[in-house]
């Protein structure tokens, strides 16, 4: 009797190991009991952190380019691109890794190099863009990426507006007839996990603001900046900049959603189902007798719109099993059924010291999968 084939389909662990890095470790483990198993890996991302390294995992080359940081002190940011497609994690460019330790910049930082690297990517021929957004260090709306693509923002003086969030309570008018006129030949997918829209109680300031260091005067300033901005946007381009601020991902990465959807024309859709399609896991799931996901963190937040629950979606609707390895196990084990995965193995089992399972994170994760092997792949 053939082996069961297994597929690896797992996101990053964050902190500890990349997802190719999890896919590894998993693998040597799963062989350690099982000499000479099938075992095909394809790392997974949903859109945030990881997304440019599953898509390079997946074939696509990695390019890179200087960019503004949140701050304006350049860095090097990449993105992958295949053929004409390009992937670009947001957080690459405006992220709050970008940021010094400790740091915050609610009011000033700045999605300006988000749109330098997209203006990168179609510089090397990128016709089709997936948008990848979360972890952004700021609430600008999105301002700064339209600035950096040809968008004029200008306050009542007629001078452009300072970069950031902050600065969008003071802008009179806005002028987008100056972008990139690649960018009406090109198909922009924001491709994200957050439904909020951009103002408001559910908006991009009162939600996120305080992770990224907005205390609450910083956030109702920021909440009237973006309405602002989305007035002015409206005044220019009409009532489709009164929709977007509703609609569906228009909060994401600190209101960036909403400057895609209105000046660049994207079209949100879930992240996870856009990178499964884009690295083939369809094709991936052929011939797979068992599919092992996960990432480092299994939680309530898992269930909405993460790796683990699209990859188990997708198992399910072929009628596949599904297990899942994590650094920490925050569900129920109905939570986990209703989400297709049959069962969960946290290395916080193997090792309850937090500090020393990130730390030995590669060992356990060969233990986990050593107990997967025992547990689903021998009779």
């Amino acid at each position: 009797m053939e082996p069961t084939r297994v597929l690896i389909a797992a996101d990053k662990f964050k902190g500890s190991l990349t997802a190719a890095e999890v896919a590894a470790h998993v693998t040597a483990g799963l062989r350690g009991v099982l000499p000479g198993l099938p075992v095909v890996s394809l790392p997974v991302a949903d859109g945030g952190d990881g997304t440019v390294a599953a898509a390079v995992a997946a074939g696509f080359t990695r390019r890179t380019a200087e960019v503004a940081g949140p701050l304006g002190t350049p860095v090097t940011a990449g993105y992958a691109l295949r053929d004409d497609v390009a992937v670009i994690e947001m957080a690459e460019a405006s992220g709050l890794r970008h940021l010094p330790p400790g740091v915050f910049a609610p009011l000033t930082a700045s999605t300006r190099g988000t749109g330098e690297l997209l203006r990168a990517a179609l510089d090397a021929g990128a016709r089709t863009v997936v948008l990848g957004v979360g972890g952004s260090a700021g609430t600008d709306g999105g301002a700064g990426l339209l600035a950096a693509l040809g968008a004029v923002l200008t306050g009542a003086d007629g001078t452009a507006v300072a970069d950031g969030g902050g600065a969008l309570a003071g802008l009179a008018a806005a002028d987008l007839t100056g972008l990139d006129p690649r960018l009406a030949g090109t198909a922009i997918v924001l491709a994200g996990d957050v439904d909020n829209p951009l103002c408001g109680p559910t908006g991009a300031a009162e939600v996120y603001g305080p992770q990224k260091g907005a205390g609450p005067r910083d956030v109702a300033v920021l909440d009237a900046a973006l309405g602002r901005y989305a007035e002015v946007l409206a005044a220019a381009v009409g009532p489709r900049a009164v929709a977007a601020a509703h609609a569906a991902g228009a909060g994401a990465a600190g209101g960036l959603g909403y400057g895609a959807l209105v000046g660049l024309g994207a079209v949100f859709r879930p992240g996870v189902e856009v990178m499964l399609e884009l690295l083939g896991f369809g094709a991936a799931l052929e011939g797979a007798g068992l599919v092992i996901t996960g990432e480092g963190s299994l939680d309530a937040q898992t269930l909405h719109g993460k790796a683990p629950a699209g990859v188990a979606a997708a198992a399910r609707a072929r009628s596949l099993p599904v297990v899942a390895v994590c650094g920490r196990l925050l569900l129920s084990d109905e939570e986990l059924a209703a989400a297709g995965i049959r069962a969960a193995y946290p290395l916080t089992a193997l090792e309850p010291d937090p500090a020393r399972c990130m730390a030995q994170a590669g060992p356990l994760l060969r233990r986990a999968a050593a107990t997967i092997a025992r547990d689903h792949l021998t009779g």
